[in-house]
């Protein structure tokens, strides 16, 4: 899926994985229960600055922090953009 958004500098675009529905043991988890999710798929990547190169690719499954981004809704799905040193970890 091609995003028209190009991130600037260090800025990553993610598309956020979607929230647990269920417990491992079965238990449907309502609506003002579950929690924001903090692990999803790298869809863009800026070019990086003068003195720091990308380490993340489009296409990542990556981990980042509980608070981390800006939320953005662009034709109707939802993206988190942050910067690549809100990112903790590729999958």
């Amino acid at each position: 899926m091609a995003v028209n958004i190009k991130p600037l500098a260090d800025r990553v675009l993610v598309e956020p994985q979607a929230a647990e529905t269920k417990t491992a043991s079965g238990i449907i988890i309502p609506e003002t229960a579950k929690e924001k999710p903090q692990k999803g798929k790298v869809v863009a990547v800026g070019a990086g600055k003068k003195d720091h190169t990308m380490t993340v690719k489009v296409g990542d499954e990556v981990l980042y922090g509980k608070y981390a981004g800006t939320e953005l809704k662009l034709d109707g799905n939802d993206y988190l953009i942050m910067r690549e040193d809100d990112i903790l970890a590729i999958v």
